[in-house]
């Protein structure tokens, strides 16, 4: 089949999360300027670059994250390892600014070492960031699209000593969830390598 999604696909359900997928998954833990903590995941979540170590969200509409993110300038982004993935889904609810999302999926902070926002307590990894841009990316008719993509800067980076592997982080012992289509999730289980090929001159 071939659909052009401004014209609808004629399936049960939109097909494109389902292939544009595994997906990682940002889950954004945040403070207001007032202290109001506020834990939530994305998706639409990933790293840009690693020089420096950029990473970004994206939140379709003005989110509490995105809201509490452009107040303080800083976020942390948990890896959700399958153990909490339950509480993870607990803690996307459609609740109002300022609701503890940490408290209602029953998750325990951990400090951060270099931003106020905490980490949540038992994530294998957690990556503490300072914000470097929020803006709207544009439609092909150059309106500004629901989303707003939050970019931050990594300046610390936690690991669960146990998710060491020989000195490299096991992404299997950590359980790394990732998001699918529909209500699909998925874990790594197993992984494979692949030496990159490398081009020599005559």
């Amino acid at each position: 089949m071939f659909y052009e999604p401004s014209k609808g696909h004629g399936l049960p359900h939109d097909p494109f999360k389902a292939i544009v997928a595994p997906r990682p998954i940002g889950w954004i833990s945040t403070m207001g300027r007032d202290g109001a903590l506020n834990l939530a995941p994305y998706s639409f979540y990933n790293a840009l670059t690693t020089d420096p170590h950029l990473v970004f969200f994206s939140a379709e509409g003005d989110k509490d994250s995105v809201v509490f993110a452009r107040e303080t300038g800083e976020f942390v982004v948990n890896l959700v390892g399958r153990g909490l993935a339950e509480r993870m889904n607990a803690s996307s609810i459609d609740a109002p600014l300022g609701f503890n999302e940490f408290e209602y999926a029953g998750l325990a902070t951990a400090p951060s070492r270099l931003v106020k926002p905490p980490r949540v307590a038992g994530a294998p990894a957690a990556l503490e960031c300072r914000l470097t841009e929020i803006f709207r990316p544009k439609t092909i008719a150059g309106a500004d699209s629901a989303a707003h993509v939050v970019i931050g800067q990594v300046i610390g980076v936690y690991i669960d000593d146990a998710m060491l592997t020989d000195g490299l982080f096991d992404t299997v012992k950590a359980g790394t969830t990732a998001r699918l289509g529909y209500m699909d999730y998925t874990t790594v289980t197993d992984i494979f390598a692949m030496r990159r090929p490398r081009w020599k001159a005559d």
